[in-house]
């Protein structure tokens, strides 16, 4: 087997897109005066009846891209003031109690959530059961893995889950396996809904036994002598119908758009096929898809990946529960949430986010639905804010034309999350602007290495929320929200704000101001 761990550790960050007992505790406290989520309102509500002017840097950017600025949602407050400043630590607070659609900036509040609930150290596991002992390799019987909600139970691990059924002595299964997805109870959805592209990774729904995104990552790695590309696959897929070639195109074209040359027919399950040519000049190249047949992912990829290990089953890969009375053999825990949600927030992963969003669920209730999720959420955020306006929540990730936050109550929550012990873990799972994650390639005049931010982005919407080291040494958080089918065109101006609050400008006199609404901007499309 040819197993390259490094490819599948990229496309773990690249692609996005249990509850313990003691938790429980937590998910009860109180808000009081002395709370840092009251210190948090007090500090938000100083500017509560007015607006601020924009500063130029801002209005210019927008301007530019003609997007009207009552398509802004906007707040910046600085952190670290002491109690008796409240009242003036708010520096900009413009349409700040206007909902707006929040895109990928939900998972801050969905990843904060899950560190103030289940704590950094929580795991997922997933436990594989025998109802036979293996006896000179081969186990007459059925072997069970249970599925509880890991986000990442990645190409390595799954290798590893198999390799150890190996390691026990078992090389031939006479039975089946047995696939148990039931701790998430959760519709199927059409791929194809939100945007019409179901092959894209960011479109995979959640699984209670997710494997490896449900992406597969196809290479393909020119043979000029052969006059074609080769292809592989990860991880094997059983039961698929995948071509070992393509043909090379003409030798003078051009590598452009390599994979619409490829014309690739994705929609038949069970089935891959290439009607296109592949361009030498592209050299090696990697595309990760969403495969036709969501459902039927984890039994594809099991079967083959147990297969490639040398094993064998008589039966089938099917869906099944557990027999009532089963003890696992062994169970295959998963990294901790800190680790999780750092590639969550720092690759935007919307499937990852969304599993954690029902695993609150099903550890609040018990059930693992959306409407568990939303229930555990609605009930944390008025424990802990009951004088903020709550989100609106749909699956937690963002990928929603439905979800919406204020500027405020995401500032409010900031403010209490920089003062609770889940800081560190949450500050360190959003990217670094200018150095990684999905701000890499941002370029600001100021704010490079110096901010941590979170960003979203749909068809009609941009967003960045986080906390700010300013000049002069002080931190800030930030959020800010565009509304508007053109606010793809606006990135710069929240780019600008970025630098405003990094350059520590003195803040700018409040004045009142009338709030507009704008045509468009209650309603989002399509995510690019």
């Amino acid at each position: 087997m040819s197993l390259k761990f490094s490819a599948a550790s990229v496309l773990a960050c690249a692609l996005l897109a249990g509850w313990q007992p003691s938790a429980v505790a937590q998910t009860e406290r109180a808000a009081n005066p002395a709370s840092p989520a009251s210190q948090a309102a007090s500090a938000t509500s100083s500017v509560s009846s007015q607006q601020q002017a924009l500063p130029p840097s801002v209005e210019a950017a927008l301007q530019r891209a003609k997007v009207p600025r009552e398509a802004l949602s906007a707040m910046v407050v600085e952190l670290d003031a002491p109690a008796k400043a409240a009242t003036t630590t708010t520096r900009l607070a413009f349409r700040a109690d206007e909902p707006a659609n929040p895109a990928s900036v939900m998972k801050l509040i969905t990843t904060y959530a899950a560190l103030d609930l289940l704590g950094p150290a929580f795991q997922w596991e997933t436990p594989v059961y025998f109802d036979a002992q293996p006896q000179d390799g081969a186990l007459r019987g059925n072997v069970y893995i249970q599925g509880g909600g890991d986000p990442q139970l990645v190409l390595e691990r799954l290798w590893l889950t198999m390799r150890r059924l190996r390691a026990m002595g078992v090389t031939v299964i006479v039975g089946d396996i047995v696939l148990d997805r039931s701790a998430f109870d959760i519709a199927t959805r059409d791929a194809a809904k939100f945007d019409g592209e179901p092959w894209r990774p960011y479109n995979v729904a959640p699984d209670a036994l997710l494997i490896n995104f449900k992406a597969m990552n196809m290479r393909f790695v020119p043979d000029a002598a052969a006059g074609v590309a080769r292809i592989s696959y990860e991880p094997p897929m059983g039961g698929m119908q995948l071509p070992a070639t393509v043909p090379l195109a003409a030798a003078a074209t051009a590598c452009g758009d390599w994979q619409g040359g490829l014309k690739a027919e994705l929609a038949e399950p069970g089935r891959i096929s290439f009607l296109g040519s592949f361009p030498s000049s592209c050299g090696e190249r990697e595309w990760a898809i969403a495969p036709a047949d969501p459902d039927g992912y984890a039994a594809r990829a099991i079967e083959g990946m147990w297969r490639e290990l040398g094993g064998k089953v008589t039966g089938t890969v099917r869906d099944g529960r557990v027999p009532a009375g089963l003890k696992p053999v062994f169970s295959n825990k998963s990294l901790s949430l800190a680790e999780v949600i750092r590639d969550i927030n720092k690759y935007s992963n919307n499937v990852m986010t969304q599993q954690l969003f029902l695993t609150l669920g099903l550890q609040a209730t018990g059930r693992g639905t959306w409407e568990s999720g939303r229930q555990a959420m609605n009930s944390w955020w008025r424990s802990r804010w009951p004088q903020l306006t709550p989100p609106v929540w749909e699956n937690g990730a963002g990928l929603s034309r439905e979800e919406r936050v204020t500027a405020r109550a995401l500032s409010g929550m900031l403010q209490t999350a920089w003062a609770s012990p889940q800081m560190p873990e949450l500050l360190s799972s959003l990217p670094i602007v200018g150095v990684d994650g999905t701000m890499r390639r941002v370029n600001t005049v100021s704010a490079k290495g110096m901010a941590h931010l979170k960003t979203g982005t749909l068809r009609d919407v941009t967003a960045l929320a986080g906390v700010v080291n300013s000049n002069s040494g002080k931190r800030y958080v930030l959020v800010g929200m565009i509304n508007h089918p053109l606010a793809p065109n606006a990135r710069p101006a929240l780019h600008a704000l970025v630098d405003w609050v990094a350059q520590d400008t003195p803040a700018i006199p409040a004045t009142v101001a009338t709030n507009h609404s704008v045509t468009g901007a209650g309603k989002t499309s399509a995510r690019r």
